[in-house]
């Protein structure tokens, strides 16, 4: 990943810089590629996309911008002095963002957590457009300020993007343009039917099969406690977990020998992985932070070709289980039986076409193509009420 300096060609009207869009952002760019990294980098092809991060403190004089470009997409960290007070945390960020922009117009502001109003409040922009991905407010550890100022950035938005079904029917009556926009799939990167099969992964080739598994962010959204007794009840099944555990405990890891812990793996090694396992877990706790969650790992595991069990997430049960394309378990032991028969569904023919035909249905491409109508849209309805 390069460093670049952000271009300083203004977006104003006779200029043939492309539009400007900032995205305000509680996730690391490179923490785990998913809902913000799949709509921007698509978003970068037609605009120019600065990605704004949460701060990082560093022992330092004064504030600084740390610069760095992915797939087209600039990456904006602000390096603040160790130990600021609130306010004058806030001042200095509003000041960075002067700097960054160097008076160029933001066509689209984009927000994925209300806490960058904090500094990012007094900057104008055409339309502002709030993905709201996750309930942010019933995460472990959500700062106490988060929902009066989703208050705030719901009256200020254009627009509003709900990350599922569940989680719009919980919005829907606090914006009047909000629209419900479940996460979608990059099929031919995890598509399993490939002319030459995927190597497997070294670190796969001394454990057993079958094997089951999950991907993703390991944290407070997990159920340890289902993962332990399941793999218990299973020791002729190999559990394979990967992706960073964060803010739990790592002690609150089971360990048993049927359970592998491989952490990390970048977005473009999933596939070599899912192609070499037999079953796709969701085990996710039903607590205050799932109680609106889409995973986007349901399409992934199933473009891979792999049958997938779940706890009863209103989002997985909602299209996927009602379409039979996903097992549900909430006991550990209707997981288990749910193992069984998922992995038993992947032998059907009508199965694998159930799974493409609802495939066929989304794509990112298609996904963002529609975010972005819904943003011209706004834009139009903005200047015919300005007009009238």
């Amino acid at each position: 990943m390069a460093t670049v300096s952000v271009s300083t060609g203004s977006a104003k009207s006779g200029s043939a810089a492309p539009p400007l869009l900032v995205c305000f952002s509680h996730l690391r760019w490179n923490f785990v590629f998913q809902r913000p990294q799949h709509l921007l980098t698509r978003a970068a092809r037609t605009h120019r996309v600065i990605y704004v991060e949460e701060p990082i403190e560093q022992t330092a004089d004064a504030p600084v911008w740390c610069l760095t470009e992915d797939r087209g997409v600039t990456i904006a960290t602000p390096v603040l002095p160790c130990g600021l007070a609130p306010a004058v945390r806030s001042c200095l960020l509003e000041g960075l963002m002067t700097r960054l922009l160097k008076g160029d117009v933001v066509d689209i502001a984009w927000f994925y957590t209300p806490m960058a109003l904090e500094f990012a409040r007094n900057m104008p922009a055409t339309v502002t457009v709030y993905d709201n991905m996750d309930e942010l407010a019933l995460f472990h550890l959500a700062d106490s300020s988060i929902g009066q100022l989703e208050t705030e950035l719901m009256a200020r938005a254009d627009l509003v993007f709900t990350g599922g079904f569940s989680l719009y029917e919980a919005k829907r009556h606090r914006h009047h343009n909000i629209h419900p926009v479940p996460s979608s799939i990059d099929v031919e990167h995890f598509r399993r039917d490939r002319a030459k099969p995927l190597p497997e992964p070294p670190e796969l080739a001394m454990i057993g099969r079958p094997r089951v598994g999950f991907f993703g962010v390991i944290d407070e959204r997990m159920d340890m406690a289902l993962l332990d007794a399941v793999s218990a009840m299973r020791p002729d099944l190999a559990f394979i977990m990967v992706g960073p555990v964060v803010k739990i405990d790592p002690a609150t890891c089971p360990e048993r020998a049927n359970i592998h812990w491989l952490g990390s793996r970048d977005y473009a090694e999933l596939p070599r992985h899912l192609h070499h396992w037999d079953c796709g877990i969701m085990p996710f706790a039903l607590n205050d932070a799932t109680r609106f969650i889409s995973p986007t790992k349901t399409p992934e595991f199933l473009a891979a070709g792999l049958p997938v069990v779940s706890t009863p997430v209103r989002d997985v049960i909602n299209p996927y289980a009602t379409l039979g394309l996903v097992r549900i378990g909430a006991t550990p032991a209707d997981f288990s039986r749910g193992i069984d028969a998922a992995i038993a569904d992947a032998a059907l023919p009508e199965w694998r076409r159930a799974v493409s035909a609802q495939l066929a249905t989304s794509s990112w491409d298609s996904t963002w193509a529609s975010m972005q109508g819904r943003i011209v849209e706004a834009v139009a309805s903005d200047v015919e009420y300005a007009d009238a």
